[in-house]
């Protein structure tokens, strides 16, 4: 337990509820028990509540504590996350029976129905802050795996009220719990002009709590007018995409050869060949039938030429010109059924490819987002953009509005 002293006055911090050590010069209001000391004629007051007394008295003690706390670097625009463009889920701190929580509801309901987690917590009293950063540490705490799904945003949303009214979220204890969370915060505590030290620490700060839900979610229609017009893009872009693949597959079709320009040379070398080869066989063995005379004369024939003469008789009974032109003739008419069975598979992939090319266009045309205008919808089209706001409709004076059927051109009129 720590022991302070100030004037005169000793008092022990454990059983007083302090925000701070009081500093001379500063009046406090304190409340507690009276008691005397009759021997010594001495006065004691037991402190059960001390806090600065005035307005300005609590503007000081925050100013002081903000300095403290900045020099800290908790207040750092570094140290800030980026809100989700799309939460799953939304844990609001707030109180349950206020209107606080119906106003963040309502709104979500109209922009983007989301799944929202209330902690409840007292919005002010003496238990406010310590009920607020155990809502921020518990919503902190959660793992998903549980039953109770972790949050993807934290909303901390409160009406406005006086300096002593949202004095709870200054508590040195709310901004070290925001500070330390890890998901997304943002703040809604008060009015314009009042700035609490959770504003600070928050990663967003908004004035009101419709403004926070109106924050944490996008508008539905705008998502789907982002989605039809990004839908539209890519249809284009795959039907580019599929004309410049078509248009490539029939050039390289008529670039690539017929079968019978392929086969066509080697067919000629063959007939060549086929020509010339029996001549050639019979000139070759004229000349070995005249080599082996002249052996035969100057030698006397032995066993092995004999026996060679002999497997030279059996050869030259094969080499019959007849056979070998069946045999070519039988080569040219296998050549001749690759060829046309060649064409026929070069037809069946060119005819495959077409219909899968149709079937994709087809496809396409299914997935467009003609089919979502279908629906209802409609596209808004500017001079040189889509317009996606009534803000940046604002700025056109011609549009078009692109139905399932076609366009109409619409004029922006001044109302006098």
């Amino acid at each position: 337990q720590d022991r302070h002293e100030l004037a005169g006055v000793i008092w022990r911090s454990s059983a007083v509820k302090m925000r701070e050590v009081p500093t001379i010069g500063v009046e406090y209001l304190a409340t507690g028990k009276l008691t005397s000391y009759s021997a010594q004629s001495r006065y004691q007051l037991i402190i059960d509540r001390i806090e600065p007394a005035g307005e300005g008295a609590l503007l000081a003690m925050l100013e002081r504590r903000k300095a403290r706390l900045q020099a800290e670097g908790l207040f750092d625009e570094s140290r800030k996350k980026e809100l989700p463009h799309l939460p799953g889920v939304i844990g609001v701190v707030s109180s349950p029976s206020g209107a606080v929580i119906q106003d963040i509801m309502h709104v979500l309901r109209d922009r983007f129905p989301r799944h929202v987690l209330l902690w409840p917590a007292a919005m002010q009293g003496t238990n406010c802050a310590d009920e607020v950063a155990r809502a921020i540490r518990g919503f902190d705490a959660l793992s998903g795996t549980s039953s109770v799904p972790r949050p993807d945003l934290l909303i901390v949303a409160r009406g406005g009220g006086s300096v002593e009214d949202l004095l709870g979220f200054s508590e040195e204890n709310v901004v070290r719990a925001v500070a330390d969370c890890e998901i997304p915060v943002i703040s809604a505590v008060g009015h314009e002009t009042d700035t609490p030290l959770i504003d600070l620490v928050a990663d967003f700060r908004v004035p009101t709590p419709s403004v926070a839900a109106e924050k944490a979610v996008p508008v539905r229609v705008a998502v789907a007018a982002d989605l039809a017009s990004m839908a539209g893009r890519l249809a284009v872009a795959r039907s580019r995409i599929f004309q410049a693949k078509r248009q490539r597959l029939r050039d390289i079709g008529r670039g690539l050869p017929r079968a019978d320009a392929l086969l066509g040379m080697s067919r000629q070398r063959l007939d060549h060949c086929s020509g010339s080869l029996p001549s050639a066989l019979t000139g070759t063995l004229q000349r070995k039938k005249f080599r082996l005379a002249l052996a035969s004369e100057r030698h006397k024939i032995p066993k092995s030429v004999t026996a060679a003469n002999r497997r030279l008789a059996v050869v030259s009974t094969r080499l019959n010109v007849r056979l070998i032109r069946n045999s070519i003739d039988g080569l040219a008419t296998r050549l001749e059924l690759q060829a046309r069975e060649l064409s026929r598979i070069g037809a069946g992939n060119l005819e495959r490819r077409r219909k899968r090319l149709d079937e994709l266009d087809r496809l396409l045309n299914s997935l467009g987002y003609m089919q979502i205008l279908k629906r209802g919808y409609a596209v808004v089209h500017g001079r040189r953009r889509i317009l996606k706001s009534r803000e940046g409709a604002a700025s056109e004076t011609e549009m078009e509005l692109e139905f399932w059927d076609g366009r109409l051109a619409v004029r922006k009129r001044e109302l006098r």
